[in-house]
């Protein structure tokens, strides 16, 4: 999960916001929606940081607070967000994400820059992710169930290969610059279309980083 940046919210859904008892069943116009939320997110899912596509099959619209319980917030920009199909269609232990989160409340909101939501989860070696927040590490685990075995192998891999780029940049004593660091952040980071689970990367990179000299 990493922190979002919303953007400005597509003329269409500010427009049909101005109808009179429109709702979003009623938003024709979700293409426009789903093209901005995908290039907000730099292509990754709101929640598992997995690929997501600008189209109907290839991702969902995902309301933080729920059409059933929040009424009020279901055309809000700030509330929407892009997220993965979730094994949809799969055995419930298999579903992740928006599939698997249906109507649950969530503690933080990636979209939410007061959630700081980067400084509130970490990554394991074992690819699991996890808080210290006690009611969030158990909504990560029962209500997005983002430790399900394929997303945890994904992030694994992830992990492993930038510790892979750590020890081979250092092999033979060589010693690593913040700059570098910091520009391999910047490389992983300053894309349009990041690659799938690359958050752990930039966050195992942040990580010693903040242990390094300034």
């Amino acid at each position: 999960m990493r922190r979002i940046v919303k953007g400005q919210e597509p003329p269409s859904l500010q427009a049909y916001r101005k109808v009179s008892g429109g709702d979003y069943e009623g938003y024709q116009n979700k293409d426009d929606l789903r093209t901005a939320l995908v290039a907000e997110q730099r292509g990754l899912c709101c929640y598992c940081m997995g690929r997501i596509e600008a189209r109907r099959r290839q991702m969902k619209i995902e309301h933080w607070r729920c059409v059933a319980k929040y009424p009020h917030e279901q055309l809000s920009y700030g509330n929407l967000l892009g997220a993965c199909m979730g094994g949809e269609g799969k055995e419930p232990r298999l579903q992740h994400c928006d599939t698997r989160k249906a109507d649950s409340d969530m503690r933080w909101n990636p979209a939410d820059p007061n959630h700081r939501i980067e400084l509130r989860i970490e990554y394991g070696a074992d690819g699991s992710i996890r808080s210290n927040d006690e009611e969030f590490d158990r909504q990560l685990n029962e209500v997005l169930n983002l430790n399900v075995w394929h997303i945890k192998n994904a992030r694994r891999g992830v992990h492993n290969a930038i510790v892979g780029w750590w020890k081979s940049s250092r092999r033979g004593g060589r010693s690593i610059s913040r700059s570098r660091l910091k520009g391999e952040v910047h490389k992983l980071t300053d894309t349009p279309r990041m690659d799938a689970y690359s958050p752990v990367a930039i966050w195992w990179l942040k990580k010693k980083l903040a242990g390094m000299a300034s």
